[in-house]
């Protein structure tokens, strides 16, 4: 995905929905590449952001990691 960069992996949607909501709140657009299996729920799902705003994205997740 050229032009995005990746900034969270995770294995729960309810979580990648939260960071995304965050990040909305805060006009950053984002977008879902979920690479789990359908049935079994193994693999990563991934967040990614445009290369300009990944700077304050990383600051926001950081903040909720308390970091």
């Amino acid at each position: 995905m050229e032009g995005w960069t990746l900034i969270y992996t995770g294995n729960k949607i309810q979580d990648v929905n939260f960071i995304q909501s965050l990040l909305d709140d805060h006009k950053i657009m984002s977008v879902v590449v979920n690479k789990q299996d359908s049935v079994y729920l193994i693999g990563d799902i991934e967040l990614y952001v445009s290369a300009e705003d990944a700077f304050n994205a990383n600051q926001l997740i950081k903040g909720l990691q308390g970091e």
